[in-house]
């Protein structure tokens, strides 16, 4: 039988939570995770979708998806201070001083060097990819890389998890997918994929190796 192939999602495994993340945006511009979360599912709500999927698709350019988003803050916060937000070109302050999740990327590595092909699934943006690219460019490379904004579908949608196995030339039943979103683990389950739930380093880790023979590297 074929090793499994691990599939690792970016946001939340690769980097650090996504609450951390949050909470870093917060010091550098001052728009609190609540606000920002609000204005994201309002840019989004206008086009009937869900909250990132404007920009994770591609339906909307980074510029004018924070053009949006400053017409939001503003309307819904008066008088809030968005002078040290560069909302349009988000991403380059968004990831500005975000390191990898050093655990992680230690497995993919980790895995890959125990002769388990691994990729990269995420819903992320297409003017994002230099920032992200360069935060978890020490795991080295990968096998597969499928990214919503180039898929044209992002998880949970079940065409993207079709989608990368087709493109590994992998079946369903080899494919393992890491993801924080419990949703997107079930969407992989339903197509016939495997899914680790993570929550955590420790408990990811032990998961994955229960699932997939990988030795533990804790």
């Amino acid at each position: 039988m074929p090793l499994p192939m691990i599939w690792f999602d970016f946001g939340g495994v690769l980097s650090p939570p996504l609450e951390t993340l949050y909470a870093a945006y917060h010091r550098k511009t001052g728009i609190t995770p609540e606000q920002l979360q609000d204005a994201m599912r309002a840019v989004a709500a206008e086009m009937d979708m869900p909250t990132l999927a404007p920009i994770e698709l591609g339906v909307l350019t980074e510029a004018e998806w924070g053009r949006r988003l400053a017409r939001v803050l503003t309307d819904r916060h008066p008088g809030i201070d968005l002078s040290r937000a560069r909302l349009e070109t988000f991403g380059e302050q968004w990831f500005e001083g975000v390191s990898a999740n050093p655990l992680m990327v230690c497995a993919l590595r980790y895995a890959r060097e125990n002769g388990f092909p691994v990729g990269i699934l995420s819903n992320n943006v297409v003017e994002w990819e230099p920032h992200w690219q360069a935060i978890v460019a020490p795991a080295g490379e990968v096998d597969c890389l499928i990214d919503s904004c180039k898929a044209g579908v992002r998880k949970p949608d079940p065409a993207i998890f079709d989608i990368a196995a087709k493109t590994a030339g992998a079946e369903p039943a080899d494919c393992v997918l890491v993801d924080d979103l419990a949703e997107n683990c079930a969407a992989a389950r339903a197509r016939g994929w495997r899914a680790v739930h993570f929550r955590d380093n420790r408990q990811a880790l032990s998961d994955l190796s229960r699932i997939t023979g990988l030795p533990s590297i804790l």
